[in-house]
């Protein structure tokens, strides 16, 4: 088999590309990205640089027998312009280039984000609404690409299209990216740690899981190499809630209201104290919890990791400013130089 893997420098993307050179079946793998890694090794893996909103796409993927898609981006979270050119248009350039290259199989990487509004007290399976969290650019972006792949389906049955829908997803090695993205570099990074987090927020609806990157990379290795069709959900135990956030860093729980901890972002986000718009907090507490029954049952997947240890693994990887040879987890270098550079949100950080 040859496998075309579109955003294969992520966390996500370096995952995948590890569990398909494990893979007797797969001959060939060719991992495309806006900028290739320093160091690409001897494996079965070649490289192309690509960008998924501009370049011709069909000639990378012809003769490959499953393409998938990971391209995504996260910041700048001030250009929704910009944004939406590489998740949705960009997502729309790779199908179109599967349907005119004749690639018999499409896995797409999907979100719990693009779930509807659901319930916290129980697990919701693929038969959820998929229409997103309004508020959240993320989740809108994810529900729009999923209409696209349901018009991709219609129009061209005889390729196998695959969504996974994974939980949060979490490696050490994607440490360095995580807290770019998400904290801004006025995070500091040692305190990250049991012991000197005193305080957890107890907010009502805060539950969530985790699914390691080792675990979704074989995941998507499945989906790819086998012959599974449709949506599934990829998660972890246990459901993480702020009780068991407490344990995890010995800290204590506070309660807080859902409007105090969205206006604090909010605010903080406009003073460009860290790069993360409120709408994320929409999507954390308003987003279902998963069944992974699907994925275990017909993908024959089963995680390595719990979520707690997904968790515990990119937390130390935070202390320890973990990192990995491609440009997104690539270590950042002076924090002052990352804050000038990105204006903590502002542009895209060095390391995508």
């Amino acid at each position: 088999m040859r496998i075309v893997v579109f955003g294969a420098t992520g966390n996500v993307g370096t995952s995948l590309l590890a569990a398909l050179e494990q893979d007797a079946s797969v001959d060939s793998v060719l991992g495309v990205a806006r900028r290739l890694p320093s160091a690409r090794g001897d494996g079965k893996t070649e490289w192309a640089r690509a960008d998924v909103t501009a370049d011709e796409l069909a000639p990378l993927v012809r003769g490959a027998d499953a393409v998938v898609n990971l391209a995504w981006a996260i910041q700048p979270s001030r250009d929704l312009a910009r944004l939406r050119r590489t998740n949705v248009d960009g997502s729309a350039r790779v199908f179109r280039a599967v349907a005119d290259a004749g690639v018999p199989a499409l896995v797409h990487a999907s979100s719990v984000g693009a779930y509807s509004p659901g319930p916290k007290d129980r697990f919701v399976d693929e038969s959820w609404p998929s229409d997103g969290i309004p508020t959240s650019f993320y989740s809108r972006h994810k529900a729009e690409v999923e209409r696209l792949l349901d018009r991709f389906e219609q129009e061209h049955p005889s390729v196998r299209s695959v969504r996974l829908r994974p939980a949060l997803i979490f490696k050490r090695e994607s440490a360095e990216e995580q807290r770019r993205l998400f904290a801004g570099p006025f995070l500091p990074s040692a305190l990250v740690r049991r012991g000197l987090i005193p305080l957890v927020p107890d907010v009502p609806r805060l539950r969530f899981q985790v699914v390691h990157s080792y675990d979704i990379g074989e995941a998507y290795r499945l989906a790819a190499t086998g012959d599974a069709r449709g949506a599934y959900n990829v998660a972890a135990d246990p459901v993480i809630d702020p009780e068991a956030l407490a344990r995890l860093l010995h800290a204590r729980k506070v309660p807080v209201a859902q409007g105090v901890l969205r206006g604090a972002t909010s605010l903080t986000w406009k003073l460009r104290l860290q790069p993360s718009p409120p709408g994320w907090i929409d999507l954390a507490l308003q987003t279902p919890l998963l069944d992974s029954s699907r994925a275990r049952n017909e993908l024959g997947w089963s995680p390595r990791f719990t979520g707690l240890q997904a968790l515990e693994d990119v937390l130390r990887g935070i202390r320890e400013r973990a990192g990995s040879r491609t440009p997104p987890l690539e270590p950042s270098g002076s924090r002052v130089h990352e804050a000038v550079q990105t204006r903590v949100g502002a542009e895209e950080p060095s390391g995508r």
